[in-house]
Formats: structure tokens, sequence, C-alpha cells
């Protein structure tokens, strides 16, 4: 299977990658192909809804690096959403990402199937709900079928996630694929 990895986190090795790159030794050791992309620190712009996709197969006229995801997004049968919980939701940056997901409306997806990886410095479980509900939405309008959502909560600095017992979660999501 093809995966691709979403990293939605703009703090390069923090606690969301840290769980993106546990899932993909996991699915990886389970013999699977991953690309991830820490979408937290790339040029990606907003999807402005023109529908020059529309016109154009699935080509977005935005020339940023969506354009190095897009092949990536073409051949995946699996998407993993990784963000870190800002204000009670998704990262802008993945949501960003996500969202320019839309040129591919009309042509369609080879996806199927999807997980959801988030931490949160809060120590509530109420915190995942905003971000839980955007994706179930999603997946339900793309009718993608959900492998799993893993929540991880109280990560309270940067590098807490080593110790979290979740993680071993994690790995095995990635392995039970």
């Amino acid at each position: 299977m093809n995966i691709l990895v979403l990293n939605g986190s703009p703090r390069k090795n923090g606690n969301t990658e840290i769980m993106a790159d546990e899932f993909i030794r996991g699915a990886q050791e389970a013999g699977h192909t991953v690309a991830k992309f820490n979408v937290g620190s790339m040029d990606i712009a907003p999807c402005i809804a023109c529908e020059s996709c529309f016109k154009n197969d699935g080509v977005c006229f935005r020339k940023d690096d969506m354009q190095q995801i897009y092949p990536e997004l073409d051949k995946a049968d699996m998407v993993v959403f990784a963000s870190p919980i800002y204000w009670f939701s998704l990262t802008a940056q993945i949501k960003a990402a996500i969202d320019r997901f839309y040129a591919f409306l009309r042509k369609g997806y080879n996806v199927k199937y999807t997980a959801l990886l988030l931490n949160a410095h809060d120590d509530h479980d109420s915190v995942f709900d905003s971000a839980v509900s955007n994706y179930s939405h999603i997946i339900s309008y793309s009718k993608w079928e959900n492998k799993g959502i893993i929540k991880i909560k109280g990560m309270d600095s940067k590098g807490a996630m080593k110790n979290a017992p979740e993680l071993k979660d994690v790995y095995e999501l990635g392995r039970s694929l």
C-alpha cells in the first residue's frame, strides 16, 4: 500500500513529527511504501475555489509546494493526517493542504483509507473534539475508511512524546495495516 503522511506541525522534530515517524516505522516494517511531507513548514497557499482544477483534470493553477504532494496523493491508497491541536482544531497549515485536495474532487482519488494522529498540551479529552469532528466529516464526504484515530494529551513540552505510553499504539497502527 502507498501511504501519504501529512505532518501539520510547524515545529521541526516536535511531538507531532515523532508520532508521524513512529507510524511510518510501523507501516514500513509491515511492507508499505510511505511518503511524508512536513506541511507545517511548506509554502502552501489556501484554496480559493476558483475551480480551474475542474477545467484542467485536477491541476491546480497555484505553483507552490503542493506540487510536491499532488503526485504522492495521486498514487496514495491511504492518507494519514498528523497534527497538534491549535485552538481546539487542526493546524492552519494542515488544513490548507487538506483544502487543496479539492483539486482532485472531479478527477477522483485512489485513496481508500485514512488515519488521524493528534496530540495536545491540554489534559482534557474534549480538546480533540473539533479536530475529530472535522476529520470525520471529511472522510465521510470522501467515502474514505477510517483505520484509526489516536489522541495523545498532556504533551507539555517538545519531545514529551518520546515518553508517552500511547506512542506504541501509533507504531502498532502503522504495523497493523
